[in-house]
């Protein structure tokens, strides 16, 4: 069963998958596109623009499809969370849960339940067996890699998982999708958080965390003007504070370094490289990891605090609680809690874990507590 989104990486998925049971070399294959998020009046949402393009690839490809909801499940185990994450000022990444507990847990339930003994996305990663267990690997293309996305991803999922573009490079699924003439093969790639569409995304947050004006200060307390909301910005972020021009503070950009959200204040310093965005050790909660456990109560690897970072050198402890400590070869700057760090070892994504905390140094409201 393949989950059709709409998209051309998923067409070509199912154009290879397709092209295998033709040949005798892979199983038969079937379609089912996943509705995550009901329509909000807005007019932002593309759900039905999507389901009707993945209607016509397998319709194009002569498979079966299915369609199922599961805005419920979304709602009750990613949406709420990602709310809750940024009431409490921390910044989530929804697609990590969206994976975990849908596209492979509640999708590979609905999967089996139809009969299905296997499940596809066009996902860009790899999964391969490695003494004895299931590894999750890079994709091919390095510009489209989504392991970090799929980090939470346990063996039985990786067991009964295919991703058929794994190994292509983005230019190359394009080109497929040309030459079968699939009706998507021109489609624009879906970017952002998917149930937020085209619109703006403070206007989003805002129908769930009303607007509630706060202080804008200086690292040293100094206030320097007024936000809508703590909760809608992240650490590193310049767009959207509106402060510019004021007598004493040179002209270099201003970018948010802390939160007080209990007291809805914003925390800002200027220049990209302020010490206050920079860090060279985290603290993250219970991490998990692909195989089922870590690779040993300390180790060296390489991880990636965002999506699309180079690789960091690092070194990770693992505690008895299963939190981590890990420490940087190098500073980073804006690594952010709420969002996820993700060990590699070469090709190989060992697992991850959401950030709690970082070293960077405190600002005023932190110093003061």
């Amino acid at each position: 069963m393949l989950g059709v989104s709409g998209g051309v990486d998923s067409a070509v998925s199912a154009l290879l998958l397709a092209q295998d049971a033709r040949s005798g070399r892979g199983p038969a294959v079937e379609g089912l596109f996943m509705q995550n998020w009901e329509d909000d009046g807005s007019g932002d949402c593309r759900a039905e623009d999507d389901r009707r393009d993945a209607v016509a690839v397998c319709g194009r490809l002569g498979i079966p499809f299915h369609v199922r909801n599961f805005a419920r499940q979304y709602w009750d185990g990613v949406f709420a969370h990602f709310v809750e994450e940024y009431r409490v000022g921390r910044t989530p990444n929804p697609d990590v849960l969206c994976n975990r507990e849908i596209k492979f847990r509640t999708f590979l339930d609905e999967a089996r339940a139809l009969g299905a003994e296997r499940i596809a996305t066009g996902h860009y990663a790899r999964v391969e067996r490695r003494g004895g267990r299931w590894a999750l690997l890079r994709g091919a293309d390095a510009d489209k890699d989504q392991s970090y996305f799929l980090h939470q991803i346990g063996q039985e999922a990786l067991a009964a998982t295919l991703f058929p573009i794994g190994h292509l490079p983005k230019a190359q699924v394009r080109a497929l999708a040309r030459e079968a003439a699939l009706p998507v093969h021109a489609k624009k790639d879906s970017t952002g958080i998917c149930f937020i569409g085209e619109r703006d995304f403070r206007d989003f947050l805002a129908r769930y965390l009303p607007a509630q004006a706060g202080d804008i200060r200086a690292v040293d307390g100094t206030r320097l003007g007024e936000h809508a909301g703590a909760w809608y910005y992240t650490l590193g972020q310049r767009e959207g504070l509106a402060l510019g021009g004021i007598r004493g503070r040179g002209s270099a950009p201003w970018y948010v370094v802390g939160k007080d959200v209990r007291n809805n204040v914003l925390y800002v310093d200027q220049g990209s490289d302020s010490p206050y965005l920079h860090s060279q050790a985290l603290e993250a909660d219970a991490a998990h990891w692909t195989a089922g456990s870590p690779p040993a109560r300390s180790f060296a690897c390489t991880a990636k605090t965002r999506y699309r970072q180079p690789d960091q050198d690092c070194e990770v402890e693992v505690g008895d609680d299963g939190g981590l400590a890990v420490r940087f070869a190098r500073p980073q700057r804006a690594v952010t809690p709420g969002q996820a760090v993700v060990f590699y070892r070469d090709d190989e994504c060992l697992g991850g874990a959401t950030i709690l905390r970082t070293d960077a140094p405190a600002v005023a409201a932190e110093r003061a507590a």
